[in-house]
C-alpha cells in the first residue's frame, strides 16, 4: 500500500470568482423549467468551483419575460400576493394579469427567488438577475453570451 497524497477541498473565495453574462430568451419557455436553470446559474452550481457559502454564480439577463409559457390553467389560477404595509391590505393578482400588465418581469423574478436561499446570500444572488419584459436590454457593454436552454 502506497501513501496517498493529502488533497484538501478547494473553497472558492469571493474575490477570485470570474463572472460571465448570459442572455436567456424566455419566449415559449415553460416558467418553472426556465426558473430552475436560471437559479442554478445564479447560484453557481454549474461550476466545478461551486462553494455553498460563496456567491459563485454568473449574471443572467432574461428577455421576453412577457412571452413565458405557463402550463395547464396556471395563467388564470396562479395567484401572487403582496402586502402594502397597511393592516388588512393584502393585494392579489393572477399570473395572466401580471404578464399582460406593465410588470411582466415579476413572474420570472418571483419564480427564481423561490428557488434561491432565503438569506443575505440569496438576496445577493438575486441581484445578478436582470429581467426585461421585451426583447431589448441595456447590458450590451458586458458582451453577454446567449444561453440556449434547448
Amino acid at each position: 500500500m502506497g501513501v496517498q497524497a493529502h488533497r484538501a477541498t478547494k473553497s472558492a473565495k469571493p474575490a477570485e470568482v470570474e463572472r460571465r453574462w448570459l442572455v436567456v430568451d424566455a419566449e415559449d419557455k415553460v416558467l418553472g423549467r426556465l426558473a430552475t436553470r436560471v437559479a442554478t446559474i445564479l447560484r453557481g452550481k454549474h461550476r466545478a468551483t461551486f462553494t455553498p457559502h460563496v456567491d459563485t454564480g454568473d449574471f443572467v439577463i432574461v428577455v421576453n419575460a412577457e412571452k413565458v409559457r405557463l402550463t395547464g390553467r396556471k395563467r388564470e389560477a396562479k395567484t401572487y400576493y403582496r402586502h402594502t404595509g397597511y393592516t388588512g391590505h393584502v393585494r392579489s393578482i393572477t399570473a395572466g394579469k401580471l404578464l399582460d400588465g406593465p410588470y411582466a418581469d415579476r413572474v420570472i423574478r418571483n419564480a427564481v427567488r423561490g428557488m434561491l436561499p432565503k438569506n443575505s446570500l440569496g438576496r445577493q444572488m438575486l441581484s445578478k438577475l436582470k429581467v426585461y419584459a421585451g426583447p431589448k436590454h441595456p447590458h450590451e457593454a458586458q458582451k453577454p453570451e446567449v444561453l440556449n436552454l434547448g
